[in-house]
């Protein structure tokens, strides 16, 4: 399996804290990977130590076998999309003008805005469904509306790795599927090598070639859906008892919690 964006012996910290404890990770190239596991396990943290938002208190991040803290800004930009899970806009700020910005790491003195800098931003806004919001300010959106916009920006970066946390957060069901439609057509169509946190483990299952498991802080079980979703893992790292059955529309696993609290009849 081949690998541009490895974790090797991986601690991260903030500030006392040790919240992921020597972790080794290999993101396999052309795939969409998927991070699961409860809070506070140390995936989104992972995420972040992934992109260089996070500097690690031990072992490395590497991007084409070199250490990504000693790469420059620049260069990872150009290679690595980040959404995090909280993104801020600058006050007053349009959709347009925003999605723009994931065009900077390709810009220089010598070569401003250029044509495919503008079909990568149109391209991008289509794909995400914010097109007709390009004149609106971000803070006038919804949630659901803002969070395809930040979708668009890390689009509109054109990278052939993307990161994204959490992505579905503020949407709908049905944005939800959108979005992660978008994902795998992105991979599929485009090659772009995908990582997600999620936190529906059944969607997981559904979009995941390559699924990680993580319980404090630590990979549990990593490999294919099929190969690391079971009721055992899921009593394990979810602490739930469930029923693993093949999913009626894809035939990946579907995780069926057992049975609800229901009231004792008293006869």
């Amino acid at each position: 399996m081949s690998s541009r964006l490895t974790a090797r012996g991986l601690t991260l910290a903030y500030e006392d804290r040790t919240v992921v404890h020597e972790l080794d990770l290999a993101i396999p190239d052309g795939k969409v990977t998927v991070i699961v596991g409860p809070n506070a396990c140390g995936k989104s943290t992972t995420l972040r130590a992934l992109g260089r938002l996070l500097r690690p208190a031990g072992g490395a991040v590497l991007l084409d076998g070199e250490e990504l803290a000693k790469l420059p800004t620049k260069r990872i930009a150009r290679s690595i999309g980040l959404l995090p899970q909280t993104p801020v806009a600058p006050e007053a700020i349009t959709v347009g003008d925003l999605v723009s910005r994931g065009r900077q790491p390709h810009q220089a003195w010598w070569k401003q805005w250029s044509e495919e800098d503008e079909r990568a931003v149109t391209d991008a806004m289509e794909r995400t469904d914010v097109a007709a919001l390009a004149d609106r300010s971000v803070d006038a959106l919804s949630g659901g509306q803002r969070q395809r916009v930040w979708i668009a920006m890390a689009l509109a970066q054109e990278t052939d790795l993307l990161l994204l946390d959490e992505p579905t957060t503020y949407l709908d069901i049905s944005h939800q599927v959108e979005v992660l439609d978008l994902v795998r057509r992105l991979n599929r169509l485009r090659g772009r090598t995908v990582v997600l946190v999620l936190h529906d483990l059944n969607q997981a299952a559904r979009y995941a070639d390559h699924l990680v498991a993580m319980k404090a802080g630590r990979v549990v079980a990593e490999g294919p859906p099929a190969e690391v979703v079971t009721a055992e893992l899921v009593r394990d790292v979810f602490g739930l008892e469930s029923v693993v059955v093949p999913d009626p529309v894809t035939g990946s696993p579907l995780v069926v919690p057992g049975a609800p609290w229901h009231a004792e009849v008293v006869l």
